[in-house]
């Protein structure tokens, strides 16, 4: 088990809170797991303290950890209950955050509920929609009854439900959410405060970054590469689809796969491209859309992206529509001269860090609200 702990005298008005965080995800695995690895040294110091209650890739391991059908890499794993309840102890929390429904996220439900605390729960993944991708009906059908009924119990006990689109409010208002409120996405602060590579004045680099997984589209990638010799095609990340990927882009010359990538790398990764590419079947939001603005490289991303409802962030993301040729809109984009780079790179930047810098601004003002209104509720 991982435990991220900050702690810090706060500027809250009154007492400063103390918050645990429960998640299923690794640090840095996914876009959950990023998500919250990128929030919480930015919450912390607003707080008088803050734990996250994760698995940890680091020994010694969990007694009981099982691989999730269609992609082993990521694993169900059990918390340790007396180094959590240790920890929980010292913590002393005023609040609770679950952001996933695996066992870590219903241990922390279930201590809410125990200690009278209010529960806030983020939805970050629609696991049904991504059985579909993954599994045959008979496992499918199992994972949507175990996890829709993990979702159903969280979501019914939860104060506040948050989701970072639009799009998964019926989703979550039929797991029987009663309060539900989109909040923004942070990013890591390396990414806003490492200096920038100039953007080149044409297009000649573009990169992918992200799991190698069925609900990513990368094929597409590999396809346009086909069409457009004269631009390079990186391909980031790990996943089940490696091979394959491989396989399908086997003697291209301007394609390159450079394998999982630490942060340091993701950053050279997209300050290299002059446009990421997120072909998505779908997406809950697209965190790595953000990150790359943040880097000042605009992002060619598919309307089945959540970022997409976010106005602030228009200018720095290019529509990609189902159906649309990946290569044609690579290829009208090649058209673009230095200046319109240059205005769209400074765009891009300005968008990512007033995004971020609102999200962290957000999340102080629900933790106090919901501590606030369990007071009110207990006196």
């Amino acid at each position: 088990m991982s435990m991220q702990r900050t702690t810090a005298g706060g500027d809250l008005p009154g007492r400063p809170l103390r918050v645990a965080f429960f998640s299923d995800a690794l640090p840095e695995r996914n876009g959950t797991g990023a998500y919250y690895h990128d929030l919480l040294p930015q919450l912390g110091p607003h707080l008088a303290g803050l734990v996250m209650f994760q698995p940890s890739a680091q020994p010694p391991g969990p007694l009981l950890s099982i691989p999730m059908p269609g992609d082993p890499s990521q694993r169900l794993e059990a918390p340790p209950l007396r180094r959590t309840n240790r920890a929980l102890k010292a913590l002393r929390p005023d609040v609770v955050v679950v952001v996933t429904p695996g066992l870590y996220g219903l241990l922390g439900c279930w201590y809410a509920r125990r200690r009278g605390l209010p529960l806030v729960a983020a939805f970050h993944t629609d696991f049904e929609r991504l059985a579909r991708l993954y599994w045959p009906p008979l496992a499918r059908w199992l994972v949507n009854v175990v996890v829709g009924t993990a979702n159903r119990l969280i979501c019914r006990r939860a104060r506040l439900v948050l989701i970072n689109n639009t799009g998964l409010t019926e989703a979550v208002r039929g797991y029987g959410a009663g309060h539900v409120q989109v909040v923004g996405t942070p990013l890591p602060r390396v990414f806003l405060e490492q200096p920038g590579r100039p953007i080149a004045g044409r297009l000649s680099r573009v990169c992918f970054a992200g799991r190698l997984a069925p609900e990513k589209n990368v094929e597409l990638v590999i396809d346009a590469a086909r069409v457009l010799p004269d631009v390079e095609f990186v391909i980031g990340g790990e996943g089940p689809l490696r091979e394959a990927l491989e396989q399908r882009a086997a003697g291209l010359a301007n394609v390159r796969f450079t394998g999982w990538l630490d942060r340091p790398a993701l950053i050279d990764l997209i300050d290299s491209a002059s446009l990421l590419l997120l072909p998505s079947r779908f997406e809950t939001f697209g965190s790595i859309a953000l990150e790359a603005m943040a880097r000042g490289r605009p992002a060619l991303v598919s309307t089945a992206a959540g970022i997409h409802d976010w106005p602030l962030l228009r200018p720095g993301l290019i529509p990609f529509a189902p159906g649309d040729s990946l290569a044609e809109c690579l290829h009208s984009l090649q058209a673009y001269g230095p200046g319109r780079w240059e205005r769209i790179e400074r765009q891009c930047r300005t968008s990512a860090v007033i995004l971020n810098n609102a999200t962290i601004d957000e999340w102080q003002g629900l933790l106090r609200t919901v501590v606030a209104d369990n007071g009110r509720e207990t006196r």
